[in-house]
């Protein structure tokens, strides 16, 4: 059964962006959208404070944690909203190849923003997610 995903580079935009420019989803497809995956650990404490990488490895995790009870991988993902506590574009730049490296070749929309705070104590990153998984026969 082929994949609902379709990830569309496009060749009239610049090739420098690391995914693609836009995505479609085929039906059958159930939607899956995430809440904003944190970089907490399993008793609710922020990891890693100070460290925008070390963040977005915890934040991956955790969205994939999210994801499988979904019934969803990595693979599915639509688009991707990833949200970085930093005016510093190296800090940014530092949580997306963590992002970026996690999901391989796949290589879905993405949106990277430097904001001014996130919602937990010394959290920097957070990585939002929409997938599309393939439904019926």
């Amino acid at each position: 059964m082929p994949d609902p995903v379709a990830l569309l580079h496009v060749p009239a935009l610049s090739d420098v962006a690391e995914y693609a420019y836009a995505a479609t989803v085929e039906p059958p497809a159930r939607l899956v959208f995430t809440a904003g995956a944190c970089p907490l650990d399993a008793d609710g404490r922020t990891v890693a404070p100070g460290d925008h990488a070390a963040q977005a490895r915890q934040v991956m995790a955790n969205l994939e944690t999210a994801l499988t009870a979904a019934g969803a991988t990595l693979t599915d993902v639509v688009k991707t909203t990833v949200y970085v506590a930093s005016s510093r574009q190296a800090d940014l730049v530092a949580a997306w190849e963590v992002v970026r490296d996690r999901f391989g070749d796949h290589d879905p929309p993405s949106t990277l923003l430097g904001v001014a705070v996130l919602g937990y104590t010394d959290q920097l990153v957070e990585v939002e997610a929409v997938a599309a998984v393939r439904t019926g026969a």
